[in-house]
């Protein structure tokens, strides 16, 4: 019954034909036709957690005796070729499917199944052959396997991308923070003047910020290193085997190298996304930290002839169509868009999170493909900003020099000598006549020998 182009799959509600040179089956192929939604697919991060899971699942089933070895190492054998990236074309489907993620551990479950039966007829074996749901997916359900699988993802992103890549700007704002730490300001509060500290002092406070932000992220993700396997339908383990969950998930974490616990309770892992919210809301409080310094360096380089003038960017690309010599803070401005996403992204993560109805969360996909884009969004902006405009950038000292001779509010030194009162009297003669605040400070009858014996009124 089979075409050339096409052959015939069969699952509980009858056949389905799917490409010939595909190795997903029925459930796949009906999850293709129902939920043609939009064009924004499961990530294969996703798959390739997958084949961590159903590589452990396989390896615990042999080692509880329920799985014969034969079986288990095929599973295996596929599982490899999944995380080699050798079957990523044959795993099509979208974001907008079952909540559950039903559809794409289905899809899991069937190439292992149709790539492995292959595999064992191209070899002569004579023995039964894979099924997806009794072999691939035993003593598992999608339930426990999708979570865990989104844990797996998740923290495999931030701590390979995210991290490093937020690590590299804080250390690149500390290079910068430690050159300028001679270079005097004048600092700003409310968008006015303020008194003065250093350009170190300032770019120290992005470095700082930076690496809290990343220690936030950090801590957070912890709590994806507890994992739902082995809980099955609603939590309580039913036809796994016993021991299976402590097997499976040490099996986990020896194929993937991260430190994977089962979760303290299951009927939590599985019934809640709580895990997830808070480590996509470390990263959702990251961005605000970064929309921050992006902001202020956009700012802190405006000009060249009148805005603040007092860093000097590099000029990657031309940055206007129409005025030559142009030269825009595009790096930041893609940061700004990026902060902005993952902002949103967060919205639609808390939500989803809310949204877990008695023994399930049905709103996993939406929650893992917002997750792994902000992740990876984050590192990459971050990794730019870094190289192609934190690291080249210089600061305009004839600028900076300029606003710190014409500051007013180095006058504060002079309140705990003179009075408050007083030395707004000084300030107002200084702006109302355009003078330097010594000059202020004399004609409103200040002793020229208290006013130089002050610290901090000097930039000496």
């Amino acid at each position: 019954m089979d075409s050339a182009d096409e052959r015939l799959e069969h699952d509980t509600l009858g056949a389905v034909r799917v490409p010939a040179d595909r190795y997903w089956g029925a459930q796949t192929q009906r999850s293709l036709t129902h939920f043609s939604i939009g064009s924004e697919s499961m990530p294969i991060a996703v798959y390739r957690a997958y084949a961590h899971v159903k590589r452990a699942a396989a390896e615990a089933n042999l080692a509880c005796g329920v799985l014969d070895q034969r079986k288990a190492d095929v599973i295996v054998r596929v599982c490899h070729e999944i995380l080699d990236g050798l079957l990523d074309e044959h795993f099509p489907l979208n974001v907008y499917q079952s909540g559950s993620g039903t559809h794409t551990n289905a899809n899991v479950n069937e190439v292992i199944t149709n790539r492995g039966n292959e595999i064992l007829q191209a070899e002569g074996d004579a023995g039964d052959l894979l099924h997806p749901n009794d072999d691939v997916n035993m003593s598992q359900s999608s339930n426990d396997t999708f979570p865990t699988a989104m844990h797996i993802a998740a923290y495999d992103v931030t701590t390979q991308r995210t991290l490093p890549s937020l690590r590299t700007l804080q250390g690149s704002l500390a290079h910068k923070a430690h050159e300028w730490d001679g270079v005097m300001k004048v600092g700003r509060t409310h968008l006015m003047d303020a008194t003065l500290l250093t350009v170190g002092q300032e770019w120290s406070g992005y470095a700082a910020a930076l690496a809290d932000a990343a220690d936030n992220i950090e801590y957070a993700n912890q709590g994806l290193l507890s994992v739902a396997l082995g809980g099955t339908a609603v939590g309580t383990g039913l036809n796994t085997p016993e021991g299976f969950r402590e097997l499976a998930v040490a099996r986990l974490a020896e194929s993937t190298g991260y430190d994977f616990v089962p979760a303290a309770n299951a009927f939590a892992a599985q019934a809640t996304l709580d895990p997830m919210v808070r480590a996509h809301a470390a990263l959702k409080s990251s961005a605000a930290t970064l929309f921050k310094i992006a902001n202020d360096l956009r700012w802190l380089a405006s000009g060249p002839r009148h805005g603040l003038q007092e860093l000097i960017i590099p000029a990657n690309e031309p940055g206007s169509s129409i005025m030559p010599g142009k030269v825009n803070p595009s790096q930041a401005e893609a940061m700004l868009m990026v902060c902005l996403q993952v902002m949103g992204n967060d919205t639609t993560v808390a939500l989803a999170g809310a949204e877990g109805n008695f023994e399930l969360n049905a709103f996993r996909p939406i929650v893992i493909s917002n997750y792994l884009h902000s992740a990876a969004l984050i590192a990459d902006a971050t990794a730019n900003l870094s190289r192609y405009l934190v690291e080249g950038a210089v600061v305009n000292e004839r600028q900076v020099s300029s606003n710190v001779d014409r500051a007013v509010m180095t006058a504060t030194a002079l309140s705990p000598v003179i009075g408050y009162e007083r030395t707004a009297k000084v300030v107002r003669r200084a702006l109302e006549d355009d003078l330097a605040i010594r000059e202020a400070a004399l004609a409103e009858g200040i002793d020229p020998v208290v006013f130089d014996s002050i610290p901090g009124l000097s930039r000496d």
